[in-house]
């Protein structure tokens, strides 16, 4: 494994209490785990890690597509969620039968995904741990557990599932729980993304970027507003200025279209995370392919 880092970096102020929609799964996502840790004991979950495939490199993954293809989407594969409910009426069906994962990732696979994200949370999201494994059974690409991680038991639980990458949603973790999280990712072998929503978020958790080892760690910015659930490409565009390092930079939701994509590249952003506008296509990997099919030229000064 990776070497242990020498030292932290400072710690900032603790984070604001998570907007009310935020809290109510947070507080869904401690019992799921409490019971969760239950049935499958620490060390059942260290033997199935041991006995795992080791993971796919995510980070490299999502970096060497960004220079070959001049931007990098992460595609991602979700069934519904608490903002737009249902992503398409095929998908109503409680036992899922109409929604195959491993489906759409090949579709996304044929047309240039870089890599896989898949939702994992059933209550809010109609999401299940299983996915990821039928996923990785489809297509070569390294998939992210998008998920709420509040424990590192979920880390253990996720390797184990075989996910080769993890979701850090800053509104969900004080200072103590990035850290920890993000060297226990990092000794797992999992790439850690690390998401914000706003300013203050991106700044309480920039000294922890690329820590503790800078291959394993990615920064997202998600573009909808946590209190008001609305979502702006711009929000990617503004908050970019204060990120010194962009090449390990993700913009999140909302992006739907082309120029979407030179928006973010005039800034300097070439990895975008793209879910809904996909998955509410009837062919999702053809929406992928006229997303970026047409190239990109020189982009033009962004407007904010």
């Amino acid at each position: 494994m990776p070497p242990m880092p020498d030292s932290l970096p400072p710690t900032p102020p603790t984070p604001p209490t998570p907007p009310a929609a935020l809290a109510e799964i947070i507080a869904h996502k401690r019992d799921e785990v409490e019971r969760a840790k239950a049935k499958v004991s620490m060390s059942e979950l260290e033997g199935l890690v041991a006995q795992a495939e080791p993971p796919r490199n995510f980070f490299a993954a999502v970096r060497r597509h960004m220079d070959a293809l001049h931007f990098s989407i992460i595609a991602e594969i979700k069934r519904r969620s608490p903002s737009a409910g249902l992503i398409r009426p095929e998908y109503a069906d409680i036992e899922g039968r109409e929604f195959k994962p491993e489906t759409i990732a090949r579709a996304y696979h044929a047309n240039g995904a870089a890599a896989i994200s898949c939702l994992t949370d059933e209550r809010f999201f109609g999401g299940k741990l299983s996915y990821i494994e039928r996923v990785k059974e489809a297509v070569p690409l390294p998939v992210l557990r998008k998920d709420f991680i509040i424990d590192p038991w979920q880390l253990w639980e996720s390797r184990a599932a075989g996910a080769d990458a993890v979701l850090l949603i800053a509104e969900c973790l004080n200072e103590s729980q990035i850290v920890d999280l993000l060297i226990l990712s990092q000794q797992l072998q999992m790439t850690a993304l690390l998401e914000v929503h706003d300013m203050e978020n991106l700044l309480r958790v920039r000294p922890y970027v690329g820590f503790p080892h800078a291959g394993y760690c990615l920064l997202g910015i998600n573009n909808r507003d946590l209190s008001s659930m609305t979502v702006d490409v711009a929000h990617t565009l503004r908050l970019a200025d204060l990120v010194e390092e962009r090449s390990s930079l993700v913009s999140e939701s909302g992006i739907k279209t082309r120029e979407d994509l030179l928006r973010l590249r005039s800034v300097g952003v070439r990895i975008a995370l793209v879910g809904e506008h996909l998955m509410r296509q009837p062919d999702p990997g053809a929406a992928l392919s006229l997303l970026t099919r047409s190239g990109f030229s020189e982009p033009k000064p962004p407007s904010v």
